[in-house]
């Protein structure tokens, strides 16, 4: 008996805000796509209603929003209000970027599953995504 594909984990990379500065998000995105995963970018200057609705759209099971702008404490509360109101819990959310310390537990309390931080490691991120996309309780 041959074994049941799986379909390769899918994830939206996104950049909320009015930040322009998207080379960080591209190398993750470009680290997840050759790690395997499907990878949809979408692009400079997202709102979170659109990010959650390309999220919807596209069935992903990851959301990585890249925030290098300090608006994190106003955006990510948003989308996680807009991924509740779309039935999208199951949605694993991750943040990349400038992030103070201090934030981070925080965010993590709002539902964000981890927050990566100046310096973190594109094997580590790929290697969070992985487990945490084949355990999910584990969050």
């Amino acid at each position: 008996m041959q074994p049941v594909p799986t379909r390769p984990i899918r994830v939206l990379v996104a950049k909320p805000g009015l930040d322009g500065h998207d080379r960080g998000a591209k190398i993750i995105a470009r680290a997840l796509r050759d790690a395997g995963m499907e990878v949809i970018y979408t692009g400079l200057r997202q709102t979170p209603e659109m990010i959650v609705s390309a999220a919807l759209q596209e069935d992903v099971q990851v959301i990585g929003l890249s925030i290098l702008s300090g608006a994190h404490n106003a955006i990510v509360p948003r989308v996680i209000e807009l991924l509740k109101e779309k039935e999208m819990q199951d949605v694993l959310l991750i943040v990349g970027g400038i992030v103070p310390d201090a934030d981070v537990a925080a965010l993590k309390a709002l539902g964000v599953a981890q927050v990566f931080q100046p310096g973190a490691s594109l094997d580590g991120i790929v290697a969070f995504i992985r487990e945490a996309c084949a355990n999910p309780s584990h969050l």
